[in-house]
């Protein structure tokens, strides 16, 4: 493994994770997701109201592949809450259906639906949370 000094692409991810709470690598923006395992897992920390980083990983491949060394994980998206990798699209789910995802992330209320939906039914828009 290389030097993460020598790598700035390593260090900007590793201070990435150390530096947000909750940081969702993914394909797109959540404004903008470029896949639809991307969608989900963004719909799932809406419907939780997490505020949360992105990284669009897209525009270099490198970043996909220093994301999967960093985190031993091959797939996006990948969350990561408190430095540690939680996985991926299905893992979110699933956590979020438990109720186990809300817990981890201190939210109060969950929605209870394998689809992140309102209350009038409508599916979430997607926004930034990054702010």
């Amino acid at each position: 493994m290389s030097d993460q000094n020598d790598n700035p692409i390593r260090q900007a991810i590793t201070e990435a994770i150390a530096q947000n709470d909750v940081i969702l690598f993914m394909k797109g923006t959540p404004e903008a997701p470029a896949c639809g395992f991307s969608a989900r897992t963004v719909g799932v920390l809406q419907a939780l109201d997490t505020r949360f980083a992105a990284v669009d990983i897209l525009p270099d491949p490198r970043i996909r592949q220093e994301l999967s060394e960093i985190s031993q994980w091959p797939t996006i998206p990948q969350l990561f809450v408190g430095g540690e990798l939680v996985g991926g699209c299905d893992i979110v789910t699933e956590m979020f259906e438990s109720g186990e995802l809300a817990e981890l992330l201190g939210a109060e209320t969950q929605a209870a639906a394998s689809d992140p939906q309102v209350a009038d039914g409508s599916t979430l828009q997607i926004e930034n949370r990054l702010s």
